[in-house]
């Protein structure tokens, strides 16, 4: 039984604010891809696609002269971070599961390496669905971030996403049962 629908997450108006900045048909691509992945790697498609709309929820806007300097966010860029304590806060606020909220928060934090410096980071199954989902929707110099989709169609999506996961939830409880 999940806590916290995609839908609920996806409605609220912190992830409407912070969604919009870093390109909402990006995060809901990316919730898609990580939804798949998850099936592949024996991964709750449930957290995977949480993490996966909510993995740039951090993101500042690095602009110069009104243009998006990418070597800016390239070099100073920290969305990760912020961005795990933006998606945990938001987890919680809505009724997730602590642990699950944490989880979540983790494969946020850890979908990039971009923050460190030469960095190889050591993933477990949900954290490298995210950064593979994520990989999956990159496009050169960050233009995936500037794809757009109207707000009926993104909600459509979401739900879509939610009723999927829902599914496999349910076979899994059936089986688990028998």
């Amino acid at each position: 039984m999940r806590n916290v629908t995609l839908e609920k997450i996806f409605t609220h108006p912190i992830a409407q604010k912070y969604l919009s900045r870093s390109g909402m048909a990006h995060a809901i691509s990316v919730a898609e891809y990580a939804f798949s992945y998850a099936q592949k790697f024996n991964v709750d498609p449930d957290l995977a696609a949480k993490a996966g709309l909510l993995h740039d929820i951090g993101h500042y806007t690095w602009y110069n002269n009104g243009e998006w300097d990418f070597q800016l966010y390239k070099d100073n860029d920290i969305h990760a971070i912020k961005g795990a304590n933006r998606a945990h806060k938001l987890l919680i606020r809505s009724g997730e599961n602590r642990h699950a909220a944490k989880e979540i928060a983790l494969a946020v934090l850890l979908h990039t390496d971009s923050y460190l410096p030469e960095g190889h980071l050591h993933l477990n199954p949900l954290q490298k669905v995210v950064a593979l989902a994520d990989e999956a929707d990159e496009e050169p110099s960050g233009k995936h971030h500037y794809h757009t989709i109207d707000q009926k169609a993104a909600l459509a999506r979401i739900r879509r996403l939610d009723h999927r996961i829902e599914e496999i939830q349910n076979i899994k409880s059936q089986k688990c049962s028998s």
